[in-house]
């Protein structure tokens, strides 16, 4: 007898990944989606799971309801003399806003991911102490890890507070980059910045994220490390040797502004 059909069907952390995923196999503009061809595969992606007894959670279901409410918005028809007066935003606009910024965070999560198999495989020379010097504390080295986590309990602190979002504010990575600069210059050649007390200064989250994304920035042009001055003590960021020549030419900033637009 012939064994059944094996069906894969990949799983997701959230309707956002599927999302992605269905956008970035078809090659999709983000900003301009489909909509009724994305609903119908992210319909036809939930059918399969339940085939397969997947459990999907409840966030499933509601991007579900919300693509299908876009999609009726869509095609309801609009009065060309009231769009005229009262013009319609899109109704896509939301749903793109948070792809966009979870794009971010994968893409993020990705970089950080690669870095740490990179460090797993490179062995460091015991030797290279004796040429620090023996009154150089540089303090405790930390990982971006460490990082990410702390600024995923800075958020979590966040929604307790009053955020206030600001219409039309548009803050992005190189202004937060140009940011951090003038707070090093502030604080003196062999000052650290805390970070952390630099992000609850923040106003809203979209201001939070392109902080943090400055932040990963910075240390992938070796432009800074993450550090602590004490076990368990804040996170600071320190001057890298290299910091002054890496905004020296302006190129590295410019190509990080074209990336993020």
């Amino acid at each position: 007898m012939s064994s059944p059909l094996n069906v894969h069907l990949e799983r997701y952390e959230g309707p956002l990944d599927l999302l992605l995923d269905l956008i970035r196999k078809q090659q999709i503009d983000i900003k301009d989606i489909p909509i009724s061809t994305i609903t119908a595969q992210y319909l036809e992606y939930m059918d399969k799971a339940r085939e397969l007894d997947f459990d999907l959670g409840a966030e499933f279901v509601y991007m579900a309801a919300t693509l299908i409410h876009i999609k009726s918005r869509m095609l309801l028809p609009r009065d060309p003399e009231l769009q005229k007066d009262n013009p319609e935003e899109d109704p896509r606009q939301e749903l793109v806003d948070k792809l966009l910024e979870h794009e971010k965070f994968k893409n993020a999560a990705e970089m950080l991911q690669q870095k740490r198999m990179i460090e797993e495989n490179v062995w460091s020379n015991p030797q290279m102490e004796q040429f620090s010097a023996a009154d150089d504390d540089p303090g405790l080295a930390i990982t971006l890890f460490d990082l990410v986590k702390a600024f995923g309990e800075l958020l979590e602190r966040a929604k307790n507070r009053p955020v206030y979002e600001v219409a039309e504010e548009e803050v992005t990575v190189t202004q937060m980059i140009a940011h951090l600069r003038s707070l090093f210059v502030e604080a003196g050649e062999n000052e650290p910045v805390h970070i952390m007390r630099v992000f609850e200064a923040q106003r809203s989250r979209r201001a939070m994220i392109a902080l943090f994304l400055a932040v990963l920035e910075m240390v992938k042009l070796q432009a800074v490390g993450v550090a602590q001055e004490d076990l368990f003590g804040e996170i600071v960021l320190r001057r890298h040797r290299s910091f002054d020549a890496v905004f020296a030419s302006g190129q590295p900033v410019s190509a990080i502004e074209r990336e993020y637009r």
